[in-house]
């Protein structure tokens, strides 16, 4: 038997044929999880950012009450808003060693020396306080998991309805001088919740 050359090139075309589609394939597949995996952290760089962004919301709408721009929303929500909220960086150095100090020192002025405990300081030490004696339940599960962006959103949805309804409806929230700051840091607490549960169910 005699083998001809364009059967040897037939046969070759077809192997580089193969091969060729072969690598379009892996190619593609590659392309495919790359995209994927960008996309999936990009919006678990989202719901990072989110949370130090809604954090921070709730801490600056707590100062704001502290100050002459005070409101009449119950700003005790805040509490447990951060504590859901905190980012985990932050959240684990409160609940280490230097935030069982902080609460200790908070307790221990509170109880003996209470003309020295500003009123300024309840709430920031009544937030490290739940951080550091939190069950691991609520510290460890519901913190994380899509509960306790709920409970964020349904604080957040309270306050919001509660501010307008002290400003006198919604266009006055959005017009007075001393509204608006506080319309929109409750509005940013609603962005980290709803991009969260929103990341969790889909």
């Amino acid at each position: 038997m005699k083998r001809s050359d364009g059967g040897m090139l037939r046969m070759s075309t077809d192997a580089v044929d193969a091969v060729s589609s072969d690598l379009k394939e892996v190619s593609n597949a590659a392309k495919k999880l790359v995209a994927d995996a960008i996309k999936l952290g990009g919006l678990g760089f989202g719901t990072t950012f989110l949370e130090w962004f809604a954090a921070f919301a709730a801490i600056y709408l707590l100062i704001l009450d502290r100050t002459n721009w005070k409101t009449n929303i119950l700003t005790g929500l805040l509490v447990p808003y951060i504590f859901f909220s905190l980012p985990s960086l932050l959240f684990n150095f409160f609940r280490g060693l230097v935030g069982k100090w902080i609460a200790f020192i908070a307790v221990i002025l509170r109880l003996f020396f209470p003309q020295r405990f500003p009123d300024w300081l309840e709430l920031p030490a009544a937030i490290i306080l739940i951080i550091v004696v939190a069950p691991s339940l609520f510290a460890d599960t519901v913190r994380g998991d899509w509960i306790g962006a709920l409970i964020c959103l349904v604080i957040g949805c309270y306050l919001l309805q509660e501010h307008i309804r002290a400003s006198g409806g919604f266009r006055n929230s959005f017009t007075q001088s001393h509204g608006i700051s506080n319309t929109v840091g409750i509005i940013l607490l609603l962005v980290y919740p709803v991009w969260a549960l929103i990341v969790d169910f889909v």
